[in-house]
């Protein structure tokens, strides 16, 4: 397991349930992953040190958690070194790398998206924000790159737009993407795509980007997410899969770069339709946690493509712990304690993501810390397990949201 993160720990806390699987390896992993796997540590942006590794171990499949390796090339070298790996290669891997080359395969593909301009021109930039200004409707910049789930600012304040579309432009390569806002809510689809090209949907979560209750502050990484949606239609998955999903898959094998691994659309369902709001390449954070907490099939099984997943019943919540200044600058080095405390609470799961373990106890390393994830028979259940446990974790500052999944609780949302 490539990675040291939230997703990576619930990652190898799902494979350790997996009867096919003898240990795990965990590289670089963090406090959390130590108490499942074997931890190393290694660079997830150094190939050879992975590739390396990957000879010492002679693993029987490699997973790759994030987007960095995975856009560098992890999959690329780690298959050239003859071993077996759940990850696209780089190039399909540009789906998450530059929004200007998804918007591309989207526009080749016929798949609904936002309208959009892409630009490395601070005046063309501005020109077009204010054009878009003038029409009323919030303003959407998006850094074109990878930006850690940060890279995107919505807002109503044109100076503000224009000074993250700056921001983008003024680094090496800089471009950005303008684009049209889209209105309802927005939910999380993974699908595994097997060597064969077969599509294998999991379930629908919802993720909550902004810091603070009430979707208000700045936007972050993911604030806490929950699975299954009790609100969305029936439909929802197999028409996400025909209008989205087959198309881009088919579109990227017609481009000689044929997609296998983890493809997560994050979709808005508006009053015209459903709409991408982005493709990632990897499963997503804090959304797996939930997700995979449900999941009642190997886990191996699904990587591979060799069965459908099934779901144990009830719903699943992730609540997210972020250190002090996330996600602006975050404090890092406060001790977090009650961890045992609240891993007692039934239904719980304590995920570590920015951790280490010192003499002194586990410390914060990142800016997400860790998340708490609960699973109880529907999805009031789960919200007050996770609650009830992250009341007991301590971090001097730290930060999380009292609302994950409460509108949906309370049948606050509709398409």
């Amino acid at each position: 397991m490539i990675g040291s993160g939230g997703r990576e720990h619930a990652l190898c806390l799902a494979l350790r349930r997996d009867p096919a699987v003898d240990g795990i390896v965990c590289a670089p992993g963090n406090a959390g992953t130590a108490e499942i796997a074997v931890n190393r540590p290694v660079d997830v942006a150094d190939l050879a040190a992975l590739v390396a590794l990957a000879g010492e171990l002679a693993p029987g499949l490699v997973v790759v958690g994030p987007e960095v390796p995975l856009v560098a090339g992890a999959a690329d070298a780690l298959r050239a070194a003859g071993h077996r790996v759940f990850g696209p290669s780089a190039a399909a891997a540009t789906l998450e790398g530059s929004k200007t080359f998804a918007k591309d395969v989207m526009a080749a593909a016929g798949v609904p998206t936002a309208a959009a301009v892409s630009t490395a021109d601070p005046a063309e930039a501005r020109r077009e924000l204010e054009r878009l200004a003038a029409l009323g409707d919030p303003l959407v910049v998006k850094d074109d790159g990878l930006a850690a789930g940060k890279g995107v600012v919505v807002t109503t304040d044109l100076a503000a737009a224009v000074a993250h579309a700056e921001a983008c432009l003024a680094r090496p390569g800089g471009r950005v993407v303008l684009e049209e806002y889209l209105d309802g809510p927005e939910v999380s689809l993974f699908a595994v795509v097997d060597p064969r090209g077969g599509i294998h949907p999991l379930l629908l979560s919802q993720d909550h980007k902004r810091l603070a209750d009430g979707d208000e502050g700045p936007n972050t990484g993911g604030m806490g997410a929950y699975a299954p949606l009790p609100w969305a239609p029936a439909d929802l998955v197999p028409q996400v899969r025909a209008a989205v999903l087959e198309p881009v898959v088919a579109e990227l094998a017609r481009r000689g770069t044929p997609f296998e691994g983890l493809l997560y659309a994050g979709l808005a369902l508006t009053r015209r339709g459903v709409r991408v709001v982005e493709f990632n390449v990897r499963f997503g954070d804090p959304e797996t946690q939930a997700v995979l907490a449900l999941l009642a099939t190997p886990l191996t099984q699904v990587l591979l493509g060799e069965a459908e997943p099934a779901w144990l019943p009830g719903a699943a919540v992730t609540v997210v712990l972020a250190a002090p200044g996330y996600p602006a600058a975050a404090v890092t080095g406060g001790l977090v304690t009650g961890l045992d405390e609240a891993g007692a609470v039934p239904g719980v799961q304590v995920l570590h993501a920015g951790t280490a373990r010192t003499p002194e106890g586990v410390v914060a390393t990142g800016g997400r810390v860790l998340a708490v994830t609960a699973v109880g028979e529907d999805l009031g259940a789960a919200r007050m397990a996770a609650y009830r446990a992250m009341g007991r974790v301590q971090l001097g500052g730290g930060q999380w949201r009292t609302d994950i999944g409460l509108a949906a609780e309370r049948g606050a949302l509709s398409v």
